[in-house]
């Protein structure tokens, strides 16, 4: 699943090109989205298969930040958006072929997040079986998508308000083209660039439509809403926001590759940092030759924390990736529970990614700021990941409302003493994660039920840090259990070793940061909070001349780590 990307980003038609221009990069980015479908054996397939999607995720940002975007609008968000509607029904040959670049038009400018309340409508007339496709005002436009004629001509799915005799029957999709075959926006079509980001190199632009006829085709059916060509409507469902999520369900998809977009990214910088850090030498701590750089425990330390942190989300992706691709397609608890964990992830290994690559951006010192060494301008564009496809603040917010109302349940304490516990025990490591869990729960519940002025706002504003706190050590907890059951998994006892020592860095580094509340607890005693920094320094100790085995454990192909100056001259006679 994962080698032929590996092997495609690895030749030289990906490799990093000096001195283009945002607008040539962009251009370029599209070239090679024409090699990743020529890769691709059956683009409906891949579209479908949540698995082979993120996989694809994984490789794409180390080499290019902008293909990553627009490979994953148009296979995950318009063609799995199509798929998913009736997909049966539909010529998609202009599509899987890339004769037209699909896009996903669905957040407007005024309204943020708060998507379902968009305005843009579909308004439908039974008598000429077409649609007016319309922004009603400056705050509908649709905000950032790629929709210039950059890469050739593009066609949209359009998030748009149905009306049917003046009812709103909520919010549904609509099969839109934005070009002509020669890139010229097609009449009622206004595209405008946005300024250039800090992030991907993309050709964002605010979109609007004026009455734009669609055919009655256009419009992306399925179970939660169909509508007849006489005008009649019907749906499984039974509320307008209900069926909005179900139209733009594709976004949970997109959760996921988000955050294995952001895992390739981490692990490359990870692997180049630490690279960098035994090829470098400096002046030693006396008057003998020069030590590399990962000798320091200041420089190793550092970068020992990011190789246990990869890991860990490495095997936290895989395990959300599963459970979508199991419960994904089912209904009720299932789905909904896969759903939430997708958002954990996803806010999780987003915003670890940016802790870990900005470490490693520091410890390759002025090096780590050339965007030929792999590092900088990754660390920019996963400020994009962090935002799409749900703001993390946002999905961890609403994640955290349902686990305080009755979708999450604290595992009980272990019943141990503290003072019978070993904090070297991977199995109390676990214990006293979930104790972590168990504390952040109970105060998030206290103060909800505190009462207290200012209504229900109020109450929530009181919940929402100590809630907050709880879906981070609810994603950190789940993430060192997967890496434990792999290092139990392990059949090799030597990769065995090296897999518990990570889980046990990965967890001690947490639950130091929560001494003082476990303490208070009862689940550490004193003296055990106060062993907690030599325990980390020794398995720090004992990872430390198995770093580059770790790094290599992350399968970046040598061709693309090698094309990095730092990795390769890293004495410091760096030739650009």
């Amino acid at each position: 699943m994962h080698e032929p990307w590996r092997r495609l980003f690895s030749t030289a038609a990906f490799r990093y090109r000096e001195g283009l221009s945002p607008e040539e990069r962009a251009a370029l980015s599209y070239e090679r989205l024409h090699a990743v479908n020529e890769t691709v054996t059956a683009p409906e397939r891949f579209a479908s298969d949540i698995e082979q999607l993120a996989a694809l995720h994984e490789w794409v940002g180390p080499v290019d930040q902008g293909l990553l975007t627009v490979g994953s609008i148009h296979f995950n968000l318009f063609l799995g958006s199509l798929l998913g509607h009736d997909g049966d029904r539909r010529d998609l040959r202009d599509f899987t072929s890339l004769r037209r670049t699909g896009t996903f038009l669905c957040t407007e400018a005024g309204h943020g997040n708060s998507a379902s309340s968009l305005e843009t409508t579909a308004a439908y007339d039974p008598a000429t079986r077409t649609f007016l496709l319309h922004t009603p005002s400056a705050a509908a436009a649709k905000f950032m998508p790629n929709t210039s004629s950059v890469g050739g001509p593009k066609t949209a799915v359009v998030a748009a308000r149905l009306l049917v005799d003046g009812r709103d029957e909520g919010v549904f999709l609509f099969l839109t083209p934005l070009h002509d075959d020669t890139g010229r926006p097609l009449p009622g079509v206004e595209i405008r660039r946005l300024p250039q980001t800090g992030t991907a190199p993309v050709d964002h632009c605010v979109t609007s439509f004026d009455r734009v006829r669609l055919p009655y085709e256009a419009m992306l059916q399925a179970d939660h809403g169909r509508l007849r060509p006489d005008g009649s409507f019907s749906s499984t469902v039974g509320n307008r926001r209900k069926r909005f999520l179900a139209s733009v369900g594709r976004v949970t998809e997109g959760k996921l590759c988000m955050s294995a977009s952001s895992l390739g990214i981490t692990r490359h910088a990870v692997t180049v940092a630490v690279h960098h850090a035994h090829r470098r030498h400096t002046s030693g701590m006396t008057s003998g030759p020069p030590v590399p750089l990962f000798g320091y425990r200041s420089h190793h330390a550092p970068l020992l924390d990011a190789l246990a942190t990869a890991y860990a989300a490495t095997l936290l992706q895989r395990t959300a990736v599963r459970r979508w691709a199991r419960d994904g397609g089912t209904s009720g608890a299932p789905r909904e529970d896969a759903e939430r964990l997708v958002a954990v992830v996803k806010g999780w290994i987003t915003w670890q990614a940016r802790a870990v690559m900005t470490e490693c951006r520091e410890r390759c010192g002025a090096q780590g700021l050339f965007l030929a060494n792999g590092i900088a301008a990754q660390l920019a564009a996963n400020e994009g990941t962090i935002t799409a496809e749900g703001d993390n603040l946002v999905i961890w917010t609403k994640a955290a409302g349902e686990m305080l109302l009755g979708h999450f349940t604290p595992r009980p304490p272990s019943g141990t003493p503290a003072a019978e516990r070993s904090p070297t025990d991977p199995d109390v490591l676990q214990d006293l994660l979930a104790d972590i869990e168990r504390i952040w729960h109970r105060r998030a519940r206290t103060r909800l039920r505190s009462g207290g002025s200012g209504g229900p706002l109020g109450r929530w504003n009181r919940t929402v840090t100590p809630a907050l706190r709880l879906v981070d050590a609810h994603a950190q907890r789940l993430a060192a259990e997967g890496l434990l059951a792999a290092a139990r998994r392990a059949t090799d006892p030597a990769a065995a070793s090296l897999l518990h020592a990570l889980h046990r860095l990965f967890a001690l580094r947490r639950v130091a940061a929560h001494g003082g509340d476990l303490l208070a607890d009862g689940a550490l005693t004193a003296d055990q909070v106060r062993d907690l920094p030599d325990l980390t320094d020794a398995v720090v100790e004992e990872l430390a001349p198995q770093a580059l085995t770790l790094t290599a454990g992350f399968g970046v192909a040598d061709d693309v780590l090698n094309d990095h100056p730092l990795t390769t001259r890293g004495s410091g006679q760096l030739a650009y």
